[in-house]
């Protein structure tokens, strides 16, 4: 299926979850922000919250840096 992530489209497996996402894209799940569709996503729910067809998701990460 297809999905915008961070702006550009991207072709998914069907049924993935945020968490899976994540795991495919090799973004570790800590330290990071997602949002489905301008809605932020908790982390505790990145297993349960399945990806649609044409989803917009935003994925942030976080760095540390002085």
């Amino acid at each position: 299926m297809n999905l915008q992530i961070n702006g550009e489209p991207r072709e998914v497996p069907d049924g993935v979850t945020v968490e899976g996402l994540l795991r495919a894209l090799g973004i570790p799940p800590t330290g990071v922000a997602v949002e489905v569709n301008q809605a932020i996503v908790r982390r505790a729910r990145h297993p349960q919250v399945q990806l649609s067809p044409n989803d917009r998701v935003e994925i942030v990460t976080f760095v540390g840096g002085g």
